[in-house]
């Protein structure tokens, strides 16, 4: 096994990694004032980006659920990582040579992390598969591309390959490169044959790379090429420590830039149907890899969407029943979005690839264009079902369309929605529609939720075994002892300890002078200790931050030097008179309060109490009294 990383290597990758960069990959950042970013947590759902990032110094933090730390802690905690897994990820892109203190330099076998490594193979098995392609056993590969409209540039943008024929091929090639037996059947690249010995998982199959969002293969799709492969159309990697078909997009890491940019996803339903939105000039499309589009793939958009209420995610599907079945399943993830959602049916049954072959570049384009509400085709598929010709149906219809239009977040286009609805039911009375529609969005408001049928004329204070007015207070959020934001005590201790972590410049070296017991929230005062601990403010550390971090006693603490050290300061000229006003109030309470304690300490003396003692007494009175009026008087010059 390769020893502990040498210290000064970790060092180096936290400082040759911008977090902003690393971050960025996994959702889409954007300017929250004070040098910071802000965006929407990944690690919980959040309608409002809480989640914020300081490139300067190297820390992100959610105010929403307290997650935060540096470069490293984001990666560990996203992707699942041990520490020493994310610092050789970290330095595998800085182009960094890991020293271990024992054992010296190990070249990347057994001392690298298990996710790693099967990140590592996969790599190694997609530029195999790629560098197949080209040879003659790939022919039918390169005809099957071409019969649909891709050529060779085509194939290596997307990196597709061709895995052969033959039992081990991949298999011996990994072996290789140093890859184990059991590396090769836990990536799920190779699997167990009859004979015991681990033979490849694709054979003769067109592959496509499946990437995560920061760009790493973690997985394969491969389709079938010949009539004689008894195995399904399409394969799949099977589930993985790195691969989870829930949780993956097929072409996420070409697209999300441009979806970020221009806030809008294109949804397809193949590998094919990507390039092909991806070479007409479509560059947001992605798709699912082998499962229908979930909670998970609603996550990773919201992420890149930011939940503006302009953006919009546009699914496409053919017009048959399994693709209305898929938009129908679409449309009950559509409250998840902040973004409008729509649909776009392909023509006479085709996909997107078969469009552009049949139609050009720009026929794929208008496809996209020519969407419809997802709200008004989950609409007519309902009112379908029902018998118009009769008040019954019409009635049965309404009772099962109306909530639908009480979900739709646009107050203008639930309006003109529930007109609409009134129309295509035929009921003439549209503000009876109208009346009912609000009605319901009413009460899913005061509820917290979205419109169901079951609502039908139902106030929600009537619905059984709940009450509304009964309902828990949120928590607080995790994260250490409560503090009273209100408290101007705790609002300035607050403020102090930021800009001592943020600004250090600004408080040095005033605040060493200051003692633990100056705070008075028990967080603060921990914190307090953290940078004293750490050897005190330091304006020109560069690894100042993760001094402090270090050397904060748990990780309550730890957590809330992250939140300090990001959280915004209060006020948008930060200077030295600023800081000034933090150190004299927090310091003039302190006086005060020690003031205050001297004062009942010689009530309750009296004048029984022995000369000396009390003459000490009120000496340090006198002396505090002195300082204090010094400190109202001359501000900072008097501390």
């Amino acid at each position: 096994m390769a020893g502990r990383i040498n210290d000064d290597d970790v060092k180096a990758v936290r400082d040759a990694v911008p977090i902003d960069a690393v971050v960025s990959d996994y959702l889409q950042l954007r300017n929250a004032g004070g040098g910071n970013l802000k965006g929407l947590c990944p690690f919980h759902d959040e309608k409002s980006p809480s989640f914020q990032v300081s490139p300067s110094k190297g820390l992100y933090h959610c105010f929403g659920c307290q997650a935060g730390g540096d470069t490293l802690d984001f990666i560990m905690k996203i992707d699942h990582l041990s520490f020493s897994e994310a610092v050789e990820r970290l330095a595998a892109q800085a182009g960094i040579t890991l020293r271990y203190e024992e054992g010296g330099y190990t070249a990347g076998t057994s001392g690298r992390g298990e996710r790693i490594r099967l990140v590592e193979a996969h790599k190694a098995a997609a530029r195999f598969y790629i560098d197949q392609l080209n040879g003659p056993e790939a022919e039918i590969a390169r005809r099957f591309l071409a019969e649909r409209g891709f050529d060779q540039a085509a194939a290596a943008y997307f990196s597709v390959g061709y895995s052969p024929a033959g039992w081990d091929h991949l298999t011996r090639f990994l072996r290789g490169k140093g890859f184990t037996d059991r590396e090769l059947i836990t990536s799920g690249l190779s699997q167990d044959s009859r004979s015991g010995k681990p033979i490849d998982r694709f054979r003769g199959r067109l592959m496509w790379p499946i990437r995560d969002i920061s760009g790493e293969v973690v997985g394969f799709g491969a389709r079938k090429l010949r009539e004689d492969d008894n195995g399904p159309k399409y394969l799949n990697t099977p589930e993985t420590a790195i691969y989870k078909k829930s949780q993956v997009l097929y072409g996420i890491d070409l697209a999300k830039k441009e979806i970020a940019r221009t806030s809008r996803a294109v949804v397809v339903e193949g590998y094919t149907d990507v390039m092909a939105c991806h070479l007409a000039g479509v560059t947001t499309a992605i798709a699912t890899c082998g499962t229908a589009f979930g909670g998970e793939h609603v996550k990773i958009l919201r992420r890149l969407l930011m939940d503006n209420a302009t953006a919009e995610v546009i699914f496409t599907f053919d017009g048959d029943a399994a693709g209305q079945k898929a938009a129908l399943r679409a449309f009950e993830d559509d409250q998840k979005f902040a973004a409008e959602t729509s649909i776009a049916i392909t023509p006479g049954g085709m996909d997107p690839c078969d469009l552009r072959l049949a139609q050009g570049d720009e026929a794929v384009s208008t496809l996209v264009e020519s969407r419809t509400p997802l709200f008004e085709f989950a609409l007519r598929h309902i009112v379908a079902r029902h018998n118009l010709e009769n008040p019954a149906g019409r009635a049965a219809a309404l009772d099962e369309a109306a909530p639908v239009v009480a979900g739709i977040k646009n107050i203008a286009i639930q309006h003109e929605s529930a007109v609409q609805l009134a129309g295509m039911l035929g009921i003439r009375d549209e503000q009876f529609v109208v009346k009912r529609v609000a009605q319901l969005a009413r009460w899913a408001r005061e509820r917290g939720g979205r419109p169901g049928p079951g609502d039908r004329d139902r106030p929600p204070a009537a619905a059984p075994g709940r009450s509304y007015e009964a309902l828990p207070a949120p928590a607080a959020p995790a994260g250490g002892p409560a503090l009273n934001l209100r408290n101007p005590v705790h609002v300035t201790e607050r403020e102090l300890l930021k800009l001592a972590l943020q600004r250090p410049e600004l408080v040095s070296p005033a605040f060493d002078a200051y003692g633990v017991d100056e705070f008075t929230a028990p967080p603060y005062a921990a914190v307090r200790q953290a940078i004293l601990d750490a050897g005190g403010v330091s304006p020109g550390g560069s690894d100042y931050l993760a001094r402090v971090r270090d050397a904060a006693p748990n990780d309550t603490v730890r957590a809330l030097v992250t939140e300090l050290a990001v959280e915004a300061i209060r006020s948008r000229t930060v200077d030295e008179g600023y800081a000034g006003v933090q150190l004299v109030q927090v310091r003039l309470r302190a006086v005060d309060r020690r003031v205050h304690e001297i004062t009942g300490t010689m009530a309750r003396l009296g004048s029984q109490a022995p000369p000396e003692q009390l003459a000490a007494v009120q000496e340090e009175l006198w002396v505090l009294q002195q300082y204090g009026q010094r400190l109202r008087n001359r501000g900072a010059e008097g501390l």
